[in-house]
Order: structure tokens, then sequence, then C-alpha cells
């Protein structure tokens, strides 16, 4: 006791004689210039690690961009894994579908839209002359409002415009054809190793939170595959009724038009109403106001109800339901981050994090009160 005692007494002493040591010795230039030394050279590592970062921005987003996609289809995967399939041949079965939806959509989009918009280009006045002599809508609408100049100005001037924007716009689709390749094969090698690579993310922290950060990621992959997958369920449905009510109403460019609603579908909160403006447009300039335009704006106002109450609740019952405000709120800041695509992911990420917070917030709420704490109110 005495000895443990004694040493205390001298760390208490030596610690004391180190503060005075301290305290007495006066600040020299060269420590400071050493201060600032090491200061500047921080300052320099983190000017240098942001502009490393702006330069492979490109890379990081396509990069996440692959891994959001890799995570979404993961449901897929596993479910033909369980068919006794191996994952890569489970890989190469969904790519293959991809391709052979893709190649069936080009075949069956692409000549009728070449084939219009070389009519379109090559005489746009009299292309808008005939829409005139089709659509006793528009026709009434041009004399209502005396828009007959203003439209066959703009529709003299449309082919020049084109002409100049053809060669800019060549180069960014080819952009755009680099990138999506790029996007693709990483897509791949992460499907193809995403359990070798979620094994090496937990083995990134330390062996007592392993078990916790497993978890985790796995309510992370399983909630966003549920989203995505339900919601390009839900897409490819609202697509199809669109489809099938535009050709029986015998709405000009049906198929175009049904591919636009099943692309703007998967838009949180505004996709469906930009979806439907767009055909109700071009049924109004294309057909007559009663019965064909009506019949549309109906068709949308009822289908939306019919997705809402009845498609939705069922094909996401194993996602995670969240807040309209919530929804909102993911979707303008991942839309500011990273425009349409960061829109998508930010709701199933904000879903698995609210899962993940979940049990945190009821262990809490379960806690004993002490007597400082603050009671809810009408609580004795």
């Amino acid at each position: 006791m005495t000895t443990s005692r004694t040493s205390d007494e001298n760390l208490r002493a030596e610690v004391r004689r180190a503060d005075e040591e301290l305290v007495a010795e006066p600040v020299s230039p060269r420590t400071v210039y050493r201060w600032g030394v090491a200061g500047a050279l921080g300052v320099l590592t983190v000017f240098l690690a942001y502009r490393a970062v702006l330069l492979v921005t490109d890379i990081l987003v396509q990069v996440l961009i692959a891994v959001f996609i890799a995570v979404s289809l993961d449901p897929a995967v596993r479910w033909l894994i369980q068919r006794r399939v191996r994952r890569g041949q489970a890989v190469a079965i969904i790519l293959f579908a991809f391709v052979v939806v893709l190649g069936v959509f080009l075949l069956a989009f692409l000549p009728p839209l070449i084939r219009q918009g070389n009519r379109l280009v090559g005489d746009f006045p009299g292309y808008v002359n005939g829409l005139r002599a089709h659509s006793p809508s528009l026709r009434s609408l041009e004399d209502r409002f005396n828009l007959q100049k203003s439209i066959e100005d703009f529709a003299r001037t449309v082919p020049a415009k084109l002409g100049h924007q053809a060669l800019s716009f060549g180069q960014r689709f080819l952009g755009a054809l680099l990138s999506t390749l790029l996007i693709l094969a990483l897509t791949i090698y992460f499907m193809v190793d995403l359990p070798r690579l979620r094994r090496g993310l937990v083995r990134l922290f330390p062996k007592r939170r392993r078990r916790a950060v497993n978890e985790a990621v796995n309510i992370v992959i399983d909630k966003v595959g549920a989203y995505m997958i339900g919601n390009l369920i839900i897409s490819a449905i609202a697509g199809v009724a669109t489809f099938i009510a535009l050709e029986a109403l015998r709405i000009p460019f049906a198929l175009p038009l049904a591919f636009w609603v099943a692309i703007t579908d998967l838009i949180p909160m505004v996709g469906a109403a930009l979806g439907a403006i767009v055909c109700v447009i071009v049924a109004f300039a294309t057909s007559n106001l009663w019965p064909q335009t009506i019949l549309v704006i109906a068709f949308f106002a009822l289908y939306q109800q019919f997705e809402n109450y009845f498609i939705a609740p069922r094909v996401m019952r194993n996602s995670v339901q969240m807040p309209a405000l919530a929804v909102l709120l993911a979707a303008l800041l991942g839309g500011s981050v990273l425009g349409l695509v960061g829109a998508l992911m930010a709701i199933p990420i904000a879903a698995a994090v609210r899962v993940i917070l979940a049990p945190v917030l009821r262990a809490r709420d379960e806690e004993p009160a002490g007597p400082d704490s603050i009671q809810p109110d009408g609580a004795d």
C-alpha cells in the first residue's frame, strides 16, 4: 500500500515538473517555423486530395452507379442461385435477358423512329400542316390564340437548328455510349464478386463490430434490391398498360410514348405525372379532343390510382415504406448530387438507413427514464 502511494506521488511530481518546464521554456522561432511547415503540409495534403477526387469524379460516379445496379440485381441473382445455378451462370443469364429485351426494343422502336425522324427533319413545315389538317384540336387552338404564324416560323427554323446541333449531339451520344459500356462492364464484375466484396468490407471493421456491420450490409443490399426490382416491375407494368391504352385509342407513337412512361415512372413523386403530360400533349396534337384526348386523361388518372393502391402495395410488400416527406427529401438530395440517377439511388438507401436506425431508436425509447429526464406531455 505504501509502495503504491509513493509511486503515485512520484508520478504526479514528474508531471508537475514537465508542465513547469513547458511553461518556462520560451517558444523559439525554430519551433514556430516547424509548426508553420507542418500546418502548410497538412493544408497542401488536403488540397491535393481534393484535386485528385475532382479529377476522378466521373470514374467514381460510374463506379457508384455500377455498384448500385449490381446490388439492385442481386435478388435476381440469388433467386437463380437458389435454383442450383452458379453465380457466374446466373449473372450471364441476367445479362443475356437484358440484351434480348434491349434488342427486341431497338428492333421495334428504332425503324419507325428513324423513319419518322427523317420525315420530320426533311419536311417539318409539311409535317406541321399535316398535323393541323388531322387534328381539329390543334387547329382550334391556333385560331383561338393566333398561333399559326409563330408555329410556321418555328417550323421553318427547326431543320437549320437541328443541323447545327447534330455534331455536338453525336459527340455527347458517343460519350454517353462509352460511359454506359464502362458501367455495364463494372456492373458485371461487381455482380460476380459481390459476396467477396461484402466479406472484404466487413473485415475492414474491428472484430467486435463485424456482426453488426454484416447485418447492416445485408439489410442495405436486401432493401435496395427489393426496392429497385419492385420499381422496375411497376414501371414495366405502366409501360405495357400505356401501350395497350394508346393503341386501343389509335394514338400515334404508342410505342415510344409507352417507353417514355415506363422510364419516367421510375422517377419518384413526379415521374408518373411527367409521363402522362407528354402523352396527353401528343394525343391533343394528333387526334380529337373528344373522345381520344379526354379518354387518355381518364386512363392516366384511373391507372395512377390503381397503381398506388393495388399494384405498388403488392409489388413493394418486402420493401420499406417511407413517409412522403422523407421520399421527397431523399429524392431532392440525391438529385442535387447525381441528377436522376441520384434521385433513384437516394430513396432505397434512405429506406435501408431507416431500417438500420430503427432498432437503435427503439432501444433508446425502452431505456428507463431518469429523475431528470423530460417526460412527454400528459405523462405523470
